[in-house]
């Protein structure tokens, strides 16, 4: 099963959703802010792709932090300030039987992942 997690008002996880809905594929959406996250979901993902590439630098929220906490960010911060802040996370997050497959969306990558099976 296709997981996809994000945030509904991000407009990157709508177009990935409009994206598989018009592919076919199925998908069960998690809204990190109405669902949650669990911290062992997130140690997984961390553990798979590690925090950097997971935490999104382009977005508002990291943006907005403070330059103390930016400089405070690393592999021993990284779990606590994203599960307090899971805007701070590349989205959506795109997983298939608990691995993640893809951070982010871009048409052409999803076309690889999915219809170049």
């Amino acid at each position: 099963m296709i997981m996809l997690y994000g945030i509904k008002t991000c407009d990157t996880v709508r177009k990935a959703c409009r994206w598989l809905d018009a592919a076919g594929i199925a998908y069960q959406y998690y809204d990190l802010r109405k669902d949650g996250l669990t911290q062992e979901v997130l140690a997984g993902w961390l553990q798979q792709v590690g925090w950097e590439k997971l935490l999104n630098r382009s977005g508002m929220t990291y943006r907005k932090l403070s330059a103390e906490d930016k400089e405070r960010l690393n592999a021993d911060t990284a779990l606590g300030m994203l599960l307090e802040q899971p805007t701070l996370m590349r989205r959506p997050i795109l997983l298939e039987d608990g691995k993640v497959l893809h951070l982010g969306f871009k048409p052409e990558q999803y076309e690889a992942l999915f219809l170049h099976k």
